[in-house]
């Protein structure tokens, strides 16, 4: 992105992105204009944003890349596998899955096609207060490939994260990451007419 963090800092620079630099002096400026100024990341705040969004963006396909080579899935699949795996019966309705696993119906639905066809999930359908669902079943075979699965991929989170990390670091982590999806779940701020 930059020759060098001297660079980011000289510029001071707040947002990247689309090839616009937004620096603090910049934004001062417009800001002056009668609007609240923006309250920029300092120096140290700024080195640890990039530092998570970098995390953020190579962290997820590193995990992926695992579970493709080692067991012919995507983290979604897996995590999809897990949930079930941890279900009464081993079912859960399609409407309760999506947000345990983190997707939406439609991105659910997808998966829940793939991994039928490896023979590790069964779409059923079922009655509930009346209507008809569909629910997922985690098959035998599925739960044989996650237990399967499950220690390489233990391993890798281990690799890239939990070892190389002291223990009170990753405790810290795992205190702001329920703070971060904490924020997240509680909904976006409103918005103001300007």
């Amino acid at each position: 992105m930059f020759k060098s963090d001297a660079t980011r800092d000289d510029l001071n620079v707040q947002h990247v992105g689309y090839g616009v630099l937004v620096s603090v002096e910049n934004t001062r400026a417009s800001a002056s204009s009668g609007d609240d100024e923006t309250l920029w990341l300092s120096p140290d705040q700024l080195r640890d944003w990039v530092s998570l969004v970098e995390l953020l963006s190579t962290l997820p396909p590193a995990m992926d890349a695992q579970l493709k080579r080692d067991a012919g899935m995507n983290s979604f699949e897996y995590h999809i596998l897990a949930v079930l795996a941890e279900a009464p019966d081993r079912t859960l309705i399609l409407s309760e899955l999506a947000p345990l696993a983190q997707g939406s119906l439609s991105r659910l639905s997808h998966a829940i096609t793939r991994l039928e066809r490896s023979g590790w999930v069964e779409r059923r359908s079922c009655t509930v207060r009346g209507g008809r669902r569909a629910e997922a079943w985690l098959t035998d075979a599925g739960l044989a490939k996650l237990e399967k699965t499950a220690p390489g991929h233990v391993r890798e989170a281990r690799r890239l994260v939990v070892d190389v990390l002291t223990p009170g670091q990753f405790a810290a982590l795992g205190d702001a990451a329920r703070t971060i999806n904490a924020a997240l779940t509680a909904g976006p701020a409103e918005c103001t007419d300007s």
